[in-house]
C-alpha cells in the first residue's frame, strides 16, 4: 500500500478541510516509535528539521495553522554530555513543570512515551522575556522509567528523534477584558460628567408659592367666578344633593 505524502518543500501541505489532531498516544507509538524503529509511518505529514536552528516564529509552514508538527534530531548542548541543545538565534526553549508520561493502552509494548512542556523566553538566558510559544517534546523511552528514575535521566531514553508541537498559547477573553474594562469605564465616566444634570422645581416649598389673592368685595368674587373651570366628582355630587333638601 502507498504510503499518504503530504509534504512538499519540507513542508506539511494538507488539502483543503482536512486538519491533523493527532492524541499523544498516537503521537508517540504510531508516529515517533516508527520513526525510531524505522517503521512505516501512517502518512508522511511530519516533516524533519533541526528546531533549535529556527525561533518559533520562523518555524517552516502555514501561519495560519494553529499547532505545527516536526521530527527533531536529539543535538546536545555539550560535546560530552547528555543536555539537549534548546538555544535559538533570538532566545531559548526552557522546561516548566513535570514530565507527563505515556503509556499504550493496545498491549505492553515495553517502552512508553514522556512528555515534556518548554516554554520560549526571547533574550539570554536567564535573564529573557518570557512569550507565548509552547513546545510539548516526545520522547521514547524503556519501562525502566518509574517514580525513583528521573524523567530527565537520558540513559532511559530510545532513538535519536524526538517529536515536537509548537503552539502559541492563546490568551484567555476574561484577561484581555481586565485590560479593556478600565478604559471603558473611564469613558462612560467622562461621558456621565459631561450630560447636563436635570434641575429639580421644589412645588412644596413654601417660598415658592405664591400667596392667594383675597377678594374682599362680593363683585369681584361673582367676576372672576366666570374665568373658573368647575370640575365635578362624586363627593361634589353627593354634597350638592343633600343641599337641596
Amino acid at each position: 500500500m502507498e504510503r499518504l505524502n503530504f509534504i512538499k518543500n519540507g513542508v506539511s501541505r494538507l488539502p483543503p478541510g482536512f486538519r491533523f489532531q493527532p492524541t499523544d498516544e498516537e503521537l508517540v507509538f504510531q508516529y515517533l516509535k516508527c520513526k525510531i524503529f524505522s517503521c512505516q509511518l501512517p502518512a508522511s505529514i511530519i516533516p524533519e528539521i533541526s528546531v533549535s536552528k529556527y525561533d518559533p516564529w520562523d518555524l517552516p509552514g502555514n501561519c495560519d495553522e494553529q499547532e505545527r508538527y516536526f521530527f527533531s534530531s536529539k543535538e546536545a548542548k555539550y560535546r560530552n554530555g547528555n543536555r539537549m541543545n534548546r538555544t535559538t538565534n533570538s532566545g531559548y526553549w526552557k522546561a516548566t513543570g513535570s514530565d507527563k508520561k505515556i503509556s499504550s493502552s493496545i498491549s505492553n509494548l515495553g517502552i512508553a512515551g514522556v512528555r515534556k512542556t518548554l516554554v520560549f523566553y526571547e533574550g539570554k538566558s536567564p535573564n529573557g522575556s518570557r512569550t507565548d510559544w509552547i513546545m510539548h517534546e516526545y520522547r521514547l523511552v524503556s519501562l525502566d522509567f518509574t517514580a525513583s528514575n528521573s524523567p530527565q535521566n537520558c540513559a532511559n531514553e530510545i532513538g535519536d528523534w524526538v517529536l515536537c508541537r509548537i503552539f502559541m498559547k492563546k490568551r484567555s477573553i476574561e484577561s484581555d477584558n481586565n485590560t479593556t474594562t478600565p478604559r471603558k469605564n473611564n469613558a462612560v465616566k467622562n461621558n456621565i460628567a459631561q450630560v447636563a444634570q436635570p434641575s429639580f422645581f421644589d412645588f412644596f416649598s413654601v417660598q415658592n408659592l405664591a400667596p392667594a389673592p383675597i377678594h374682599s368685595s362680593t363683585s369681584s368674587s361673582c367676576s372672576s367666578s366666570n374665568n373658573i373651570v368647575e370640575v365635578s366628582s362624586p363627593d361634589h355630587e353627593e354634597s350638592s344633593g343633600y343641599a337641596h333638601f
